[in-house]
C-alpha cells in the first residue's frame, strides 16, 4: 500500500501548491477558527469562507470530486454528533418567542453542521495541497505541540502497515470459506477485531522499544519546513483580512 490516497495530489504544480506550508496552515487554520466564532445564522459570512475555499480549490487543480467524495463520506458522521442539538433550550417558548420563528436548538444545529463541513473541507483542501511531511513542518511553526506531531507522524508512517494487517487477516478469514450470511457469524468478526487491536499494541511496543535502543528520548527530527516568501506574506495577509472583514464587517455578533 502506498502512501498516496492521503495526499493523492499534494505534488500537482500549481499557485497554490507553490506557496509555503506555513503560510497555507495559517490561513486554513484562521479559516476554520474565524468560520468557527461566527453567529450560526451568519450565512452571507458562511458564503464568504466556502467561496474562498472554492476559489483556492480551482487555483490548486485539485479534482473537485476528489474533495467531495471524502468530505460527503464525513458528513453523516457530523449530523449523528449533533443530533442532539435541536432540543437545546427545552420544550417551551418564551412569551416574547414568536410561534413562527425556528426552534433556537434547530438554528444552533443548522451551524454546526456549516461550521463543521466548511472546517472539513478546509483540511481535506489543506491536506490535497501540502505534502505530509511539510505540512508537519508548518504544524511545528505555528507553535503546534510536539506530542501532536509525533502522534501524528506515527499515525501517517504506521497506518498503511496496520491496513495491510488488517487485509492479510481478511484473506485469512475468506480462505476458510466465511460467509458471513449468518448472525453467529458475527462473532468472527468481533475475534478479528480484537486479534487485530492485539497485534497492533505489540507492534506498537516493539517499535517504541527499537527506538529508545537506537536513542530515542521523546523528539522526533525535525520536520521539513519551506522559508516564507514575499508572495507568502501577501497570502496570509490579504486572507486574514478578507476573513476578518466576513466575520466583523458583513455578519458581526457574537457566537450562538
Amino acid at each position: 500500500m502506498k502512501h498516496g490516497f492521503l495526499d493523492k495530489y499534494s505534488d500537482l504544480k500549481s499557485p497554490i501548491h507553490s506557496l509555503s506550508a506555513t503560510a497555507k496552515v495559517i490561513v486554513f487554520v484562521g479559516l476554520i477558527f474565524f468560520c468557527v466564532s461566527s453567529r450560526a445564522t451568519a450565512y452571507r459570512s458562511y458564503a464568504g469562507y466556502f467561496g474562498f475555499l472554492v476559489i483556492s480549490l480551482a487555483a490548486s487543480r485539485v479534482p473537485v470530486i476528489h474533495l467531495l467524495r471524502r468530505s460527503l463520506a464525513i458528513l453523516p458522521f457530523m449530523a449523528m454528533a449533533a443530533l442532539s442539538i435541536p432540543f437545546i433550550g427545552g420544550g417551551t417558548r418564551n412569551a416574547g418567542y414568536a410561534a413562527s420563528e425556528p426552534h433556537p436548538g434547530v438554528i444552533v444545529f443548522q451551524g454546526v453542521v456549516i461550521k463543521s463541513y466548511i472546517s472539513i473541507f478546509s483540511l481535506l483542501l489543506l491536506s490535497s495541497v501540502t505534502p505530509f511531511p511539510l505540512l508537519l513542518g508548518g504544524l511545528r511553526k505555528i507553535g503546534a505541540p510536539r506530542i501532536f506531531l509525533s502522534l501524528t507522524s506515527f499515525t501517517y508512517r504506521y497506518l498503511f502497515v496496520l491496513v495491510e494487517e488488517l487485509e492479510r487477516m481478511k484473506r485469512a478469514r475468506d480462505s476458510r470459506c466465511y460467509g458471513g450470511k449468518w448472525p453467529w457469524q458475527a462473532k468472527v468478526v468481533g475475534r478479528m477485531i480484537g486479534t487485530f487491536f492485539v497485534r497492533s499494541c505489540e507492534r506498537g511496543e516493539r517499535v517504541y522499544q527499537a527506538m529508545v535502543s537506537r536513542g530515542f528520548d521523546g523528539r522526533l527530527a525535525s520536520e521539513a519546513s519551506q522559508p516564507m516568501t514575499a508572495k507568502d506574506y501577501v497570502f496570509v495577509l490579504c486572507s486574514l483580512a478578507l476573513f476578518v472583514c466576513l466575520r466583523v464587517v458583513v455578519s458581526p455578533g457574537r457566537t450562538l
